[in-house]
């Protein structure tokens, strides 16, 4: 139960806007975005925070390297800050296209400057940090539970300390709450601190946004399993070591999209984005139907064959429902099943066959119709809209699209490909796409 009876407070890690997100990462918000609709329809007010990190992310977890926000800059000739508004605007289209539902908001790491500046004070306060040449930092040994939810061999990494490249941290696994700009440079973000000019380290921000926006305890916490071992380790660290409170009641990790068996990420040079996909014909829609159909926490291969795969059967789905009578009433039994399978910690494999089970079965289609929308307010997949859609072009058409489908159908029957193919072009000169399933032809606009 969340700590209000009807509201549950979700904060949720949001991207860092220096390049395109890949669609690994569009995996990860979708993941939460599921999460976010099953809520709703259990009946909680869902308080959802996503941050964007627009500031103080380093292109090295050990605190070294430079801003991701400095290098996308660098990388396209612009300011860091037109290069954190185009990235952020591309995200949201993103979000848009996969039918992400907005969070309650979006607060950026740039605009809290002074609420993580408040949170380090208060762990200096506490004596759980320390001063460096470069920075503020941490002290891990302070706080006895750091890496509990990481399960962190803390001793093994001790011992590897002296080939940190800061040799100033007390302990390996020492993090920068506050990064100084470096004598003589004129960094593009920077603000004063009690402790000189500088930049915040990327963990404070979600500590000190989640707690701002949500409250000191929150009631779930969401982010990919690349979190784990540091950012959300660290979040832990600073947040409970400022309030002495627990600091997040549930936390729930993605795992990653693999492309040949390997990890998609930036530094692999391996990332396909949500473009890339729409690039071969691909409908964004068709690849979220691809992500529900593997549990969050398992891993997810990604193959265009598998893809093209689920946009057949989004497809067809779709097709189906433009036959369908106008909805009527809700099955309740399948439906029930549906809801028991997607609180079953997110189990969306299981709710596709419940839902492909309602679609087959001898419902009447009104009634199927009803069911299959209800089920779609957690699925995301627009299923009413679109079909509506295509309804409306198929009665524009007229007889003309019936009479074309017909004559195929017969052709192909006779085995006359021929003649099929060139009704095929036909039919596509008016704006549809005919496809051969093994359970028949469907028709999609384009």
């Amino acid at each position: 139960m969340p700590q209000q009876e009807d509201q549950v407070s979700l904060y949720s890690c949001g991207p860092t806007v220096y390049d395109f997100a890949h669609i690994g990462n569009l995996r990860s918000f979708l993941f939460s975005d599921v999460l976010h609709r099953v809520l709703r329809a259990d009946g909680y007010t869902v308080n959802m925070v996503m941050n964007i990190t627009d500031v103080g992310h380093l292109t090295d977890d050990a605190d070294a390297g430079d801003d991701k926000m400095e290098k996308g800059a660098e990388r396209e000739g612009k300011t860091v800050w037109e290069v954190a508004s185009f990235y952020t605007d591309a995200f949201l289209e993103d979000s848009l296209e996969l039918n992400i539902l907005a969070p309650t908001l979006r607060p950026k790491a740039t605009d809290h400057i002074q609420e993580q500046i408040d949170l380090i004070a208060r762990l200096k306060e506490k004596g759980l940090t320390y001063a460096t040449s470069d920075g503020i930092y941490f002290d891990t040994a302070q706080f006895p539970d750091y890496g509990k939810m990481a399960r962190l061999d803390i001793e093994g990494q001790q011992e590897g300390a002296r080939v940190e490249k800061n040799t100033e941290k007390k302990n390996a696994t020492d993090f920068a709450l506050w990064k100084f700009s470096a004598d003589g440079e004129k960094r593009a973000m920077e603000w004063d601190s009690p402790w000189g000019i500088g930049f915040p380290g990327w963990h404070i921000e979600c500590s000190a946004m989640a707690m701002k926006h949500l409250g000191e305890t929150i009631d779930i916490h969401t982010g990919g399993v690349d979190h784990i071992p540091v950012h959300h380790t660290n979040e832990i660290a600073q947040s409970e070591g400022a309030t002495g409170k627990q600091f997040a009641r549930w936390w729930m990790h993605g795992e990653f999209l693999l492309i040949n068996e390997g990890r998609m990420g930036k530094s692999e040079g391996n990332f396909l984005t949500l473009q890339s996909i729409k690039d071969k014909g691909i409908d964004p829609l068709a690849y979220r139907y691809f992500v529900l159909g593997a549990q969050y926490r398992s891993k997810l291969n990604f193959s265009w064959e598998a893809l093209e795969g689920a946009q057949s059967a989004y497809n067809k789905l779709i097709s189906l429902a433009t036959g369908w009578e106008e909805p009527t009433g809700v099955a309740t039994t399948i439906m029930d099943r549906f809801m028991e399978a997607v609180n079953d910690d997110l189990n969306t494999p299981q709710a596709l066959a419940i839902m492909w089970e309602l679609v087959k079965s001898d419902e009447e289609t009104g009634v199927k119709a009803a069911t299959l929308f209800e089920m779609d307010t957690i699925l995301g997949l627009s299923i009413k809209e679109r079909a509506q859609q295509l309804r409306e072009k198929i009665q524009t058409a007229g007889a003309d699209m019936q009479e074309l489908l017909l004559q195929r159908d017969e052709a192909r029957a006779s085995k006359d490909f021929e003649t099929a193919d060139r009704i095929r072009d036909e039919i596509d000169a008016m704006g549809f796409v005919v496809e051969d399933t093994e359970d028949g032809s469907i028709l999609r606009t384009k």
